[in-house]
């Protein structure tokens, strides 16, 4: 299988399975070729997986309304629907939400926390405040994710204010890929802050899939 573009990613309907599917994947772009390779490498080929756009992480109060859009569209249609999200900034709303129409979802906060493993990434920020963490996806989209809607690209004196009380950008790497990791180090220099790379792997969002399709038999 060859994994999309992070632009096709980024759009609703990436597919990994033929119109016989039972099982739904609502899932972040963000995430969307992490879900593929999961699926790839256990030979799942009975998914089907409808991606949200990642930029409404800088919105998150539509998150909820989104899935609940493809929820209701398709309730009737899948045996199975999984929401591939962590809370992600809704206040509970999506985890109401996934509750009332009888579905699973991630489990912890945020992406950052899933990919290190929602009991390690406690147990390592449970101290520390002051990190900006990066994944592949971000690395790669930086720009369109971090500089542009910040206005750092216009005003770049605005770095301070919104870094000033970070101390180190942390790169959560889902896979060794040595340009990404000099990709992300020039994004630490660019922000002025510490950079630390940690091979996350894909975490707790294999170990939740891999749940998932068990129960499923």
């Amino acid at each position: 299988m060859t994994l999309p573009s992070d632009h096709q990613l980024t759009q609703v309907g990436a597919a990994i399975a033929g119109p016989q599917s039972k099982v739904l994947l609502i899932a972040c772009g963000a995430i969307a070729r992490e879900v593929l390779a999961v699926a790839q490498t256990a030979g799942w080929k009975h998914l089907t997986l409808q991606c949200l756009p990642a930029i409404l992480h800088n919105e998150p109060d539509k998150i909820t309304p989104a899935v609940e859009k493809i929820l209701r569209e398709n309730s009737d249609d899948f045996d199975h629907i999984y929401v591939l999200y962590a809370d992600c900034g809704t206040g509970g709303k999506l985890f109401d939400l996934c509750k009332e129409f009888g579905v699973e979802m991630l489990k912890g906060p945020h992406c950052y926390s899933f990919f290190e493993g929602n009991a390690a990434f406690e147990e390592r920020t449970k101290d520390t405040f002051t990190a900006f963490y990066l994944t592949d996806f971000l690395v790669r989209q930086f720009d369109a994710f971090v500089v542009r809607p910040l206005g750092l690209d216009r005003h770049p004196e605005l770095r301070d204010m919104y870094f000033g009380n970070y101390t180190k950008l942390v790169y959560q790497a889902q896979a060794p890929d040595p340009e990404l990791d000099a990709l992300a180090q020039r994004h630490a220099e660019f922000l002025g802050l510490a950079y630390e790379r940690i091979e996350t792997g894909y975490g707790d969002l294999a170990k939740e899939m891999t749940a998932w399709m068990g129960k499923k038999r």
